[in-house]
Parts: structure tokens; C-alpha cells; sequence
């Protein structure tokens, strides 16, 4: 086969199958069976998709909906149970695999190369012919990008797109590649409001054409709004599948939870104006340099009080890692101070830091707030482990340790541990609670939370916000950092908004312009 032919072939396979399949896409998974550990992630699941809908996947956090997703993509096999696709079976030993029978799956967070070009990253592993074919790839990539409303420069690099962009180079990637079913894991997690009624455009876009989508997504509204079905998974297992214009909100939280959470399902409520005390977080004139040299934070400065939510808003990418990693002591600044509970600690690290008061949630629950290949009680105590009761005469005391593991699982809530087992093993919603019982308990005047219920359903969601609100009540200050504009609106006394590493915006909750807010984190102002 000639390089020519191999280009063509993959370029034109999009266009080709949305018009043979015209009315026969369809998926089918019948009692899919995946364990790990000898533990069922999903215990004979079914889920069926049809060409030309959107359909919302939910369940709280360890349902088994990334389980279920990814041996639908290929990228893990079920033990037991059938796929069929168009009503012929199939078995995918890869992801490889899966798209080569339509199915692409975007990930919530993104697998790209940032040095190169979108046009690049597009191709990225289907030969090497297209890196001499590249201006013909452009051109594809271009006419894709036009047909189904997802602007993007083919030419440009990843590291200079905006995350919203970032998630257009994924989505056009599996529909250069033929993708029939697109799923879609926490699309909108980390996009403004504007960059996320973009998003469903194109996925209203995508669906005309006889295309499918599965919207895997924590947000009750969101799903209500734009899927056609929906599938709940409870532990694992089929908890119901429902048109998703014959159900409300109350109907669907019972099937996720259960006969244990309340009939009435509301969103979150607007908390009070709290009364602010003495400062206990300064920041004053920080300039932090980001991963390649360029600054990432510019002359920011802010107070956090006591008894005062200072809620930071912005679209993921804008510098509000370097600022959480420079207040936390695990970034330098170029410049500028860091003072906590009357500490100067511009000069600390972590450590001084904890010890000054800081108490950290960060967005990064394995990668910083946690260490994976180690067990919970061990990542309980990581903190604390060289000081009484946890260790006596610089040697750990395991009895210490186990039963302070104990208490504290059962104070927050923690499920899926066990003796020994990595922490990686748990799910997402369990991790959090696990850093914030380490983090609540120690002696602390601020709180720094950093993402703290992305990824979360609505009930583990609503355990890390209460915590959060009772922080307050309690006389200390949070710092609170969230892609999720209506989580910061709700929580906050005080909104900042960042924008290219500088807060562009500051509203006190009297002041408080939702549109404005929206338009400041997308570089634009209405004044």
C-alpha cells in the first residue's frame, strides 16, 4: 500500500461511514464483567447506544463508569459478557482496536504533545507517511474542524491553546481517525461556561450526522439538559436507563444512590456573607515562572481572612497550578511574599509551611496530595508520621498509626480500603475524602483547596463542599480553586478571577456579575 493510498484511506473514513451506516450504528454491551483484585468494577453491566444520540452515563464515584468506558474503548477486556456493534460481536485487545470499528473515547485529561501542532498530534501513531504529507493533513484537519464547528489553527502548537482548544484537538482526532461513538469522560470539567456551550454545539453538530455520543459527566443539569437517554450505574451494576425527557432530578439521584439520599434532590444553596476577621493568608506581589521559562503568575496580591471563602475562577491553564504550588512551598517565585497566620514563609518550604498553618487540597490527588504505591494508613500519616502519637523515639508506632486510620476513615467516610492496598486502587471520590481527613485534622488557619470536587458525584461532591462551608464557620480561611464557575459562585464571599496569570476581576458576592465573571475568564469584558 502507498503512502498515498494509506492518507487517503484515513482521511476520508469519516465521511465514508457516516454515510454506508446511515441508521445502523448501534452498541451493544451485554453482562460485561471486569475485576480487579477479584473485586467486580461492574458486575454484569449492559448499556446500549444508537446512532444520532447523546447519552449521559452517570453514577457516583467507584459506579463503574470509567470501568465500563474503557472496556467499551478497548482499553481494557471484560471477563465475561458480549459486545456487538451493528449486531455483529466483536472483542477489541486495544484501543487500536476500537477505532478501527468507530469507537474514540476523549479523555478528561488530555493526551497530547504539547511541542507539536495540532495537525501533528492528529496523525500522532498512524505512520510515518503523514509527516511528510503534513499540508494535506492541515487541509483535512481544517475541513473537519469547519464541518462540525470545532475552530482550531491546524498549524498551531498544543502548549499555546487555551484547554478549550486542547479539547477540540482530541474530538477532531478521533473523528480524523472514523470515529462513529465518541465518549466523552468529563468533557466539560474544566471549561468556561461559554467554552462549554461550544462544546454541545459541535456535539449537537456531531450527532446530526448520524454519529453517537456517550457523555460520561457529575453534572445533574448538564445531563438533563443535553442528552436524549441516560444510564445510571450503582455499584457497579445496571441501576436503570431512562429517556432522559420522561425523568428529573429527584428520579435520577435515587437510582445513583439509593433509597439513602433524600427524594428532594436540590443543587447547591447560596451560602451567607460571612464575617471576615484578621488576615491569615497575604499574598503580595508574586511572580511565579510556569514550566518553559515563561511567567506563569504576574504582581498577584490578596488577602484570605478568617471566617472568608476567596473563591478563584479561570478556565484550567491561565496559572492557577503555579500560584496553588507557590503558596503551597513546591513552586519558587520569581518574586514577592507569602505570609501565613503572621509567618513569613516566602522563604519555606511544604514542610514550614504546614507547620505555619497551611493545610493543602490539591488538584492533583495522586500526583501530590497522595503517594499511590503506598497504603492508606501510611498516606494518612504522612504529615505526621515523626511526631507523637504516630511514631515514639524517631520509630513508627503501627498500633498508633492503624487506629488514627481507623477513626478518620470513619469520620470522613472513606470507602474501598484495605489492609495494604495502594491507594491507587481507590476511587476518586474516596481519595479526596482521604486528604481532606488528613488535612481538616491537622492544626491549620488556612485552607488552600485546589479542584476540590472535579471528578466527584453529586453526594461525595456535597461532603467535600459541606467541609469546606464548615471551615469558615469555624474561623479560618479557605482559598478555594475551581474550574467549576457555579461551585466557586455558590461557596464564595469574595471571587477573583485569573486570566493569563493575573486576576483581572474581584467581586465582592454584593457585586457579584455572573456574565462578566464568565466573560473575564475568557479574556474578554463587557466594560
Amino acid at each position: 500500500m502507498t503512502s498515498d493510498t494509506s492518507l487517503a484511506r484515513a482521511v476520508e473514513h469519516s465521511a465514508q461511514t457516516a454515510v454506508a451506516k446511515q441508521g445502523g450504528l448501534r452498541l451493544k454491551g451485554e453482562d460485561l464483567t471486569k475485576s480487579f483484585y477479584g473485586v467486580p468494577a461492574i458486575d454484569r453491566v449492559s448499556f446500549e447506544l444508537v446512532a444520532g444520540e447523546v447519552h449521559g452515563l452517570l453514577g457516583e464515584n467507584g459506579a463503574g463508569k470509567s470501568t465500563l468506558c474503557s472496556v467499551l474503548s478497548g482499553l481494557y477486556r471484560p471477563d465475561s459478557g458480549q459486545i456487538t456493534m451493528r449486531g455483529e460481536p466483536v472483542q477489541f485487545r486495544s484501543p487500536h482496536e476500537a477505532s478501527g470499528h468507530g469507537i474514540g473515547m476523549v479523555y478528561q485529561h488530555f493526551r497530547l504533545v504539547d511541542s507539536f501542532t495540532v495537525a501533528q498530534n492528529i496523525v500522532l501513531g498512524l505512520g510515518k507517511q503523514f509527516g511528510r504529507q503534513m499540508k494535506v493533513v492541515e487541509n483535512k484537519v481544517a475541513s473537519l474542524a469547519e464541518e462540525y464547528g470545532l475552530d482550531i489553527d491546524p498549524s498551531a502548537a498544543v502548549w499555546q491553546l487555551s484547554v478549550g482548544e486542547q479539547q477540540r484537538v482530541e474530538i477532531l482526532k478521533q473523528l480524523f481517525r472514523g470515529a462513529e461513538i465518541l465518549i466523552l469522560d468529563e468533557p466539560t470539567a474544566v471549561l468556561a461556561p461559554q467554552e462549554a456551550d461550544r462544546l454541545f454545539e459541535a456535539v449537537s453538530t456531531i450527532v446530526a450526522r448520524n454519529h453517537a455520543v456517550v457523555l460520561v459527566s457529575h453534572k445533574m443539569r448538564e445531563i438533563l439538559e443535553h442528552t436524549d437517554r441516560l444510564t445510571v450505574l450503582r455499584r457497579g451494576k445496571n441501576a436503570g436507563s431512562v429517556e432522559t425527557a420522561d425523568t428529573n432530578p429527584a428520579e435520577v439521584a435515587k437510582m445513583m444512590f439509593g433509597e439513602r439520599y433524600v427524594a428532594d434532590y436540590r443543587p447547591i444553596e447560596a451560602t451567607t456573607a460571612a464575617r471576615a476577621g484578621e488576615p491569615v493568608l497575604i499574598v503580595q506581589g508574586l511572580d511565579v515562572e510556569g514550566d518553559r521559562g515563561l511567567a506563569a503568575v504576574k504582581d498577584v496580591s490578596f488577602t484570605v481572612r478568617r471566617g472568608e471563602i476567596v473563591g478563584v475562577a479561570g478556565v484550567s491553564g491561565n496559572g492557577q497550578r503555579e500560584l496553588q504550588e507557590a503558596i503551597a512551598g513546591l513552586r519558587s517565585a520569581r518574586q514577592g511574599s507569602v505570609t501565613i497566620a503572621d509567618t513569613d514563609c516566602s522563604k519555606m518550604g511544604p514542610r514550614g509551611r504546614t507547620r505555619s498553618g497551611l493545610a493543602y487540597v490539591p488538584e492533583d490527588r495522586l500526583g501530590t496530595g497522595l503517594a499511590p504505591g503506598l497504603p492508606l494508613e501510611h498516606n494518612i500519616v504522612l504529615k505526621s508520621y515523626d511526631r507523637a502519637p504516630h511514631s515514639k523515639g524517631g520509630v513508627l508506632a503501627p498500633a498508633n498509626i492503624a487506629a488514627t486510620t481507623k477513626q478518620l476513615v470513619e469520620d470522613f467516610d472513606v470507602r474501598g480500603a484495605r489492609d495494604g492496598m495502594q491507594v491507587s486502587l481507590m476511587s476518586g471520590g474516596n481519595l479526596q475524602k482521604a486528604i481532606l481527613a488528613r488535612e481538616l485534622t491537622a492544626d491549620h488557619d488556612v485552607l488552600l483547596a485546589a479542584a476540590p470536587t472535579r471528578g466527584l458525584d453529586i453526594s461525595a461532591a456535597d461532603t467535600v463542599r459541606s467541609h469546606i462551608l464548615n471551615e469558615r464557620d469555624e474561623g479560618r480561611g479557605v482559598l478555594l480553586f475551581s474550574e467549576d464557575l457555579e461551585e466557586v459562585i455558590h461557596l464564595s464571599d469574595i471571587v477573583m478571577v485569573m486570566f493569563h496569570g493575573e486576576i483581572v476581576g474581584t467581586f465582592t458576592r454584593d457585586e457579584l456579575d455572573i456574565d462578566e465573571v464568565g466573560l473575564l475568564m475568557t479574556g474578554s469584558s463587557s466594560k
